[in-house]
């Protein structure tokens, strides 16, 4: 077995509140996560789990923080991140977040008001912690519906990741998908209609293998 690693696994979506009752989110399901840090504890790894919300049993082996927001999410990050030896950012994160939150649930109908929201961009949670990785193996994920490998080979670079997972969406609430694997050096592997728990052990094995290639 490998030298034990520590590894870091966000999965599921964020919520970002409109008002106590009302969110913007999608349609993430949080299995793929979820795999990984159960793949990466059979491979006797010390997982932390942070988690947006989602219905799924936590892992034997693997501690769970829960999140809700894209910007809890980064707390998270930002104190599990430094100390560990890989991340795998299999999150849907929200991209963007309404600018003001009522405290109460906003009755726009009632008052005769034309609902309108405004947004503003979330911080990009990889981009940001990624950013001084040094020896850390990073993971991105891109779900893209077209010219997918160009932009995920942008996203790849562009987020300082070591390795991106490219998938289309019918990945999302599945317990299968389809996906290719894109390294630094250009190198593509696709794994075609597989189970998550099989793609989990390929990228569980692949933070293994760059933190030791002999083995």
């Amino acid at each position: 077995m490998p030298e034990p690693l520590h590894l870091v696994v966000t999965a599921g979506p964020t919520r970002e509140h409109i008002d106590p009752v009302r969110y913007l989110s999608n349609e993430s399901s949080g299995r793929m996560g979820f795999a990984v840090a159960r793949a990466a504890a059979r491979r006797g790894h010390r997982v932390t789990l942070i988690a947006g919300p989602v219905d799924l049993p936590t892992p034997k082996g693997v501690e769970r923080v829960d999140v809700v927001s894209a910007r809890d999410m980064l707390a998270a990050l930002r104190e599990h991140f430094p100390a560990s030896d890989a991340l795998v950012m299999a999150a849907a994160v929200a991209d963007y977040r309404p600018r003001t939150r009522h405290r109460g649930k906003w009755k726009a109908k009632e008052r005769g008001e034309s609902p309108s929201i405004e947004l503003v961009e979330n911080p990009d949670l990889l981009r940001t912690v990624a950013r001084r990785k040094g020896h850390r193996f990073v993971v991105a994920f891109a779900l893209e519906t077209g010219d997918g490998l160009r932009r995920a080979a942008r996203k790849l670079e562009a987020k300082n990741a070591d390795v991106i997972v490219l998938n289309g969406p019918s990945a999302l609430g599945g317990d299968r998908t389809t996906a290719t694997l894109l390294d630094r050096e250009g190198n593509q592997l696709e794994l075609l209609d597989r189970r998550k728990d099989e793609v989990a052990r390929v990228l569980v094995r692949l933070a293994e293998g760059l933190r030791d290639p002999s083995r």
